[in-house]
């Protein structure tokens, strides 16, 4: 089985952060952003998180989330995707001869995990592995996950649940048509 990078585990862990299925948002409110930073190790403290900072880390993960789902076959939407890119671009990383890319120093603490998360997703598309992160194809349920195919062709988080649910649908609705 082919265990995700880093890279993905953060950014996968991001992104879930919302639960449609279960319509709960980890990170709905700064605190919970601030508590979610911590509890990744990503902040050393809780931070005051400012209403501006929350909303970059919102459309950072919504452009995230929608890429994702263009892994399955979904039209993302391209205003979430300039928005996220919006929220990349301020964000500056560090490149020197001797290691990885850093956040550029100067940025306040409350930003660093973003371009921590922007570096996370610059590795996964560098390396090509971003098209193994996927957003599950059911709609009801949304969520990120790895895929372990040999080829790539994964298309729900779980077969047993929502690929069932998906193949019943289709199943139920090829019987009504002929009925």
């Amino acid at each position: 089985m082919l265990e995700p990078p880093a890279s993905a585990v953060l950014v996968e862990a991001f992104v879930n952060t919302v639960d449609v299925e279960e319509a709960s948002d980890e990170i709905a409110a700064p605190a919970g952003l601030s508590a979610w930073l911590v509890g990744r190790g990503l902040l050393d403290e809780p931070a005051e998180i400012t209403a501006d900072v929350h909303a970059d880390y919102l459309a950072l993960r919504a452009g995230l989330r929608e890429e994702l789902g263009s892994h399955v076959g979904d039209t993302p939407d391209p205003e979430l995707l300039t928005a996220a890119d919006r929220v990349l671009a301020a964000h500056p990383v560090l490149v020197t001869a001797r290691g990885p890319l850093t956040p550029a120093p100067g940025l306040p603490p409350e930003r660093r995990p973003l371009t921590v998360l922007a570096i996370a997703w610059n590795e996964l598309t560098t390396t090509g592995d971003a098209t193994r992160l996927k957003r599950c194809a059911e709609h009801t349920c949304a969520w990120a996950f790895w895929d372990v195919s040999k080829n790539r062709s994964r298309r729900w988080c779980s077969m047993r649940v929502c690929g069932n649910r998906n193949k019943s649908r289709t199943y139920a609705s090829r019987k009504r048509q002929t009925a």
